[in-house]
């Protein structure tokens, strides 16, 4: 009977070890399915939209700024010409009452 009782006790071992082995396997195949694959992102590639979009509204801010300068000159190129034309037209009338007073 005593050889009965160890074998019972050698077999209850290894039965004790191969639930602990199947244990571990089960609880690593557990934590394989719940872990996400990880694959290798892709590095973000940088993008030429902006320096696109800033030499744009650069280029526009350079254009607006030119196109006022010509509406500055053109107005301070007639305002000019109309000081010309009174400065003209007075020296005139004071040439006319200079020659009515000599004669």
């Amino acid at each position: 009977m005593r050889h009965e009782i160890e074998q019972a006790a050698a077999d209850a071992v290894q039965a004790a070890q191969q639930s602990e082995q199947y244990a571990l396997l089960l609880a690593a195949a557990q934590a394989q399915q719940q872990t996400p694959c990880h694959h290798p992102v892709p590095a973000p590639q940088s993008s030429n939209v902006g320096k696109w979009v800033a030499a744009g509204v650069g280029g526009s801010v350079f254009l607006l700024a030119v196109a006022v300068s010509a509406v500055a000159v053109a107005v301070s190129a007639v305002a000019l010409t109309v000081c010309l034309l009174v400065l003209r037209s007075v020296w005139q009338q004071i040439r006319e009452d200079q020659e009515e007073r000599r004669s």
